[in-house]
């Protein structure tokens, strides 16, 4: 581990070394914040527990272990589309594949990408897209992420280099998902750093599945930005689901902005992971936008799991409804970190924000600060926070009538999360999640894939 005061410089140092080289294999739109971005990077610091959104994650201290970066951008040498097999199986999606931080392009990518330039569907690698369509990426890309509030975010912009871009064009609606396999596959501790950038001009329509998974048992760290655009009476559903191992340490970062009458879902679900952080930050720019925004975790061993969501409404007539889970046991640790701003001029607005919480274990902890902050004087606002246990009258309920108490226990614990996944308005996704989560409960080793988790 590095010496604390040590961790900033020495990305000062790689970055020194490794910048010039980053440059000059991207293209003008990705290298025109690369600089200002470390600078921020710099000036900042990464986040400590001392600053208030940050005080029950010890993000900085992940950033402290020594970790290869895939300057080069090297492709791994083999074929995804060979070896993985999506569980969901009556899902029909546009597959692709994030390894590390590079979008693979090889062999079997091509079907993902079939009949989707006839529609004007921009899709592809963001390091291919920023060389061909430039004037399309800087307008977008770098103007939702907050790269000079988050370090995280400022260190992503300075050194990402690929990820996923998708660009849906006015009017179109896709027939089928884009799905998005994030895998992490090294053979010495990695950093990965990409990006992504999904625009839906307006009445355009897509849904979109990230899933994560490692592969060996490096010590892995992903630091992964998203920015989203919808606009006017555009929709998007995004569903993000993590299913990773001890190894891994996850900090995603989304930036959304929404035009008028745009409607946004976003449901994540941590079903397995290490260390997780996920930062929400939604923008409702525009009148009548509606955001629908989801979470469940589920945290056992020593597991830890922090959500913050951001949502400003900064015009009126729009609406919010959100809603996070969480079902922690042994050492777990959770946090749920929520803020509404409603703005002055906002009325008519109507925001809804819950966290309720499981924790079974004495040993387990639980923090939650849902919150409101409002401007305006004609709006329907309402936030709550709830941690307890089991409900033992429904637990001796159950067992007087023959349920064993694991069992009973288990139906639970899934009844509890059901409202989440009811919520994912894919059917064979929405089935399949609650069969994951059932055997999660149970306690069994299921993944969401059918591979062998080795590549």
């Amino acid at each position: 581990m590095k010496e604390e005061k040590n961790i900033e410089q020495d990305y000062i140092e790689v970055y020194q070394q490794v910048s010039a080289t980053i440059k000059a294999q991207s293209s003008l739109p990705l290298n025109a914040l690369r600089d200002d971005a470390f600078a921020a990077f710099q000036r900042n610091g990464l986040p400590t527990k001392r600053m208030e959104d940050f005080q029950h994650s010890d993000v900085r201290s992940r950033f402290a272990t020594n970790l290869a970066l895939n300057i080069s951008q090297f492709d791994i040498n083999f074929n995804p589309y060979t070896t993985f097999k999506c569980g969901v199986q009556a899902i029909k999606s546009r597959l692709l594949f994030v390894i590390n931080d590079v979008l693979y392009t090889g062999q079997g990518s091509e079907q993902a990408f079939a009949g989707l330039e006839e529609m004007g569907v921009v899709a592809g690698s963001l390091r291919s897209v920023a060389k061909d369509h430039p004037e399309l990426v800087a307008k977008y890309y770098g103007k939702a992420a907050k790269w000079d509030k988050d370090s995280t975010v400022a260190l992503n912009t300075a050194i990402a280099q690929d990820g996923l871009f998708l660009y849906i064009p006015k009017g179109v609606q896709m027939d089928m998902p884009f799905q998005l396999i994030n895998v992490m596959n090294a053979d010495t501790a990695f950093m990965a750093t990409s990006r992504n950038l999904i625009i839906l001009e307006e009445g355009a329509k897509a849904q979109v599945l990230v899933c994560g998974h490692t592969q060996k048992t490096q010590d892995y760290l992903c630091n992964r930005v998203t920015e989203v655009f919808a606009g006017s009476y555009a929709s998007l559903e995004m569903y993000k689901m993590e299913d990773t191992a001890e190894n891994m340490t996850n900090i995603g970062s989304l930036f959304i902005q929404q035009a008028d009458n745009s409607s946004v879902l976003v449901n994540e679900i941590t079903l397995k992971n290490g260390f997780t952080r996920n930062n929400v930050d939604v923008q409702l720019l525009g009148e009548h936008a509606e955001l629908s925004l989801y979470g469940m975790a589920i945290g056992d061993g020593a597991k830890h799991i922090d959500n913050h969501t951001f949502v400003n409404h900064a015009v009126g007539h729009c609406k919010t409804n959100e809603l996070y889970k969480y079902v922690l046991s042994d050492n777990a640790v959770g946090n749920f970190d929520g803020k509404i701003l409603v703005n002055k001029g906002a009325q008519k607005t109507e925001a809804y924000q819950n966290n309720k919480n499981i924790v079974t274990a004495s040993t387990a902890k639980m923090f939650t600060k849902p919150h409101l902050e409002i401007y305006a004087d004609d709006v329907k606002c309402s936030h709550g926070a709830a941690v307890g246990q089991l409900d033992q009258n429904a637990l001796l309920y159950m067992r007087c009538r023959g349920i064993g108490e694991a069992e009973a226990r288990m139906l639970l614990m899934v009844a509890f999360a059901n409202d989440v996944i009811e919520n994912i308005r894919i059917e064979a996704l929405r089935t399949r999640m609650h069969m994951l989560v059932e055997q999660r409960f149970r306690g069994n080793d299921s993944t969401c894939n059918g591979c062998d988790k080795c590549f």
